[in-house]
């Protein structure tokens, strides 16, 4: 009996001891979210910047853990969170929250009372439980399978910066290109287009090719920003986004799921094609843009 005690107390210490000073959070929260993890990971991006958050949302590993500072009065409190993927439109989401400088204090108060670290921690993982179901009701992304990216020869601008801005440069130049082909008479051939050349997840940031089909004659607009080339044909895993385009890259992440499941090896170069001109407003879930996701040729 002794020593059975001495053993249990034993390991009561380490657990203890563990629990202190080695468990990473002070509090843990989980839930539920009926979509994608790529739809949950740039929206907790967005979302925190309407917080009081003293840094932008780190990439920890992998699209499914982001690392994020938020302060409170004189409190910091980092909020690790890891995204788990239970279906195609399901995804479990835990929240580890550890106050940087109040974590000791926290652990041995958390078991015995309801604090204002986890009324706090709570209230704020719920007002993002808001916004993501609150997202999720503005979009919805089809996946259609193996299909061909359209050959067409376009003239285009390249384009920079983050995912988020990918609409505003798109508006930005759509004008101008429109204008432009329209004075020198040139034929379109097709709804508008972005070629993504460079995508990086880590920092959110693209690199696009955005433009109009056209057909090819010797009218186009010599020395200016247009620029020209062809797209070729090249089988692809193939989306239906429907909803506003500044989100449509919530269906890039749903083919990359898509192709993860089913053992596709893609190009990280999305392709999309859109069909509504925003200006006109009208229901966003009426909006339609056609997504592609290149399949590498080793794959063929």
């Amino acid at each position: 009996m002794k020593k059975f005690l001495w053993i249990f107390s034993a390991l009561l210490l380490i657990l203890l001891a563990w629990y202190l000073f080695v468990k990473p959070s002070d509090y843990t929260i989980r839930f539920e979210a009926k979509t994608f993890p790529g739809a949950i990971n740039q929206t907790i991006k967005l979302w925190n910047l309407s917080l009081d958050s003293d840094a932008p949302v780190q990439f920890d590993r992998d699209i499914l853990h982001l690392h994020q500072r938020l302060k409170f009065n004189d409190s910091t409190h980092i909020y690790d969170w890891e995204i788990i993927p239970l279906g195609d439109s399901l995804s479990k989401v835990v929240v580890n929250i550890r106050d940087e400088n109040f974590s000791l204090s926290n652990k041995i108060k958390v078991p015995f009372s309801d604090t204002d670290f986890e009324k706090r921690s709570r209230k704020t993982v719920l007002n993002f439980m808001e916004n993501i179901n609150d997202h999720i009701d503005k979009f919805k992304v089809t996946i259609e399978g193996i299909e061909e990216i359209p050959e067409k020869y376009i003239a285009y601008v390249p384009v920079k910066c983050t995912q988020f801005q990918k609409a505003g440069g798109m508006m930005e130049n759509l004008a101008y290109i429109s204008q432009m082909l329209l004075e020198h008479q040139v034929e379109l051939n097709g709804p508008p287009m972005v070629q993504v050349t460079k995508w990086d997840m880590e920092k959110d940031s693209i690199e696009y090719n955005f433009g109009h089909p056209i057909i090819r004659s010797e009218k186009l607009p010599i020395g200016t920003d247009i620029q020209y080339k062809r797209i070729f044909p090249q089988r692809a895993l193939k989306a239906v986004y429907n909803g506003n385009y500044i989100t449509s890259d919530r269906a890039w992440y749903a083919l990359l799921d898509y192709a993860k499941k089913n053992n596709i090896a893609v190009e990280n170069k999305p392709v999309e094609v859109f069909y509504n001109n925003p200006n006109m407003g009208g229901d966003e879930l009426n909006w339609k843009a056609e997504i592609y996701l290149p399949i590498k040729e080793s794959n063929d």
